[in-house]
């Protein structure tokens, strides 16, 4: 059993290791689940472009990409960096959880264990939500049912060792937590559909957030929203001031919004916001019948994908603001939290 302090500082990098080793597979996952393809047939990772199967000169996280030159061995295809950015980006992440739970630590050792399994396994999803919605626009429900089932199993090893955050509202803190996530994304789409009479929200991104509710808990999802929320606006901005350098492209960009789909109907948001509630949509990915009585569309339909799609900045959706947000907040939610109790006091009465 790990106990507190176990770890010296450079062990980090085992953690980082682990991390860019799950960014090999989260690989695999970003080109497999949007196009229907199954994580576990075939077995063996293969070059996209001539399907050779590849083995371990070409699997080594990080170094392969770096001496194969974005290359495949087999048939010299150019490999996108998207590769190594995943495996870099999930091993950083990893490499953190570690350091702030096995080496600084503050909490027994189930404790802190519990977290850095459950943040890891947040973090790895994220990830593939992330260059998923950047490359299709897609967030497989399948990611966002495995962040939900994430922050279950963290909520059961806290009830098991009694921990105080096990339970909150008096009710288990993850189902606290998917509630809020739900609550404030669909209340988002659903205000915005009244007020606006147009789609505000994507259902992925209601998915996604009660997925990082169930994980982060209440108060640091509603830190990690805010966050999301700002770091939107501030693309927002972005693209304004872009467009003002860019006026071709501003009037592609007019001529576009002439071809916006009819938005979802009230009863819809109303009856799959309920659906979410429910789980129905996890339930239905194994009962595809379920889903399809529910959401009247195939859990498992994939929709025709672009193998390298071109996304402006303009184009950028909200999910992977909302995993950069969980991310923030997760990793940097004692100094976030001590920002936001200075701005309260400093504002509150005198």
């Amino acid at each position: 059993m790990l106990s507190y302090g176990f770890f010296p500082d450079w062990t980090w990098i085992v953690g980082a290791w682990i991390g860019a080793t799950v960014g090999s597979f989260l690989n695999v996952v970003i080109y497999r689940l949007p196009r229907g393809l199954s994580i576990g047939q075939p077995k063996w990772s293969f070059c996209p472009k001539c399907e050779a199967r590849l083995r371990l000169p070409d699997l080594i996280p990080l170094f392969s990409w770096l001496f194969l030159r974005g290359k495949c061995r087999h048939c010299a295809a150019p490999i996108g960096p998207r590769y190594f950015i995943v495996e870099l980006i999930t091993g950083s992440l990893f490499g953190m959880i570690w350091y702030q739970h096995f080496v600084v630590g503050g909490g027994s050792a189930a404790y802190e264990t519990t977290m850095v399994v459950g943040y890891s396994l947040l973090a790895a999803a994220l990830v593939a939500a992330i260059f998923t919605d950047l490359a299709h626009y897609i967030i497989p429900d399948q990611i966002n049912a495995f962040m939900l089932a994430t922050g279950i199993g963290m909520n059961i090893a806290l009830l098991v060792m009694n921990h105080p955050a096990a339970m909150q509202w008096g009710m288990p803190s993850s189902i606290a937590g998917a509630l809020v996530g739900i609550g404030v994304i669909w209340g988002i789409a659903f205000l915005g559909r009244l007020a606006f009479g147009k789609d505000a929200m994507g259902h992925g991104d209601i998915k996604m957030a009660r997925g990082i509710g169930a994980v982060i808990l209440p108060a640091a999802a509603l830190m990690s929203f805010a966050l999301a929320v700002i770091m939107g606006a501030l693309m927002g901005v972005v693209i304004i001031i872009a467009r003002r350098y860019a006026s071709d492209e501003a009037e592609e960009v007019d001529e576009d919004a002439e071809n916006i789909e009819e938005p979802e109907t009230i009863g819809s948001l109303l009856k799959c916001g309920l659906g979410y509630v429910l789980c129905i949509d996890v339930i239905g990915l194994f009962v595809p019948k379920l889903y399809e009585a529910w959401f009247e569309e195939n859990p498992y339909a994939v929709e025709e994908i672009e193998d390298d799609p071109e996304v402006s900045l303009s184009m950028i959706p909200f999910g992977p603001y909302l995993a950069a947000g969980a991310l923030g907040a997760m990793l940097f939610n004692e100094p976030l939290q001590k920002l936001i109790d200075a701005y309260l006091n400093s504002v509150g009465p005198s």
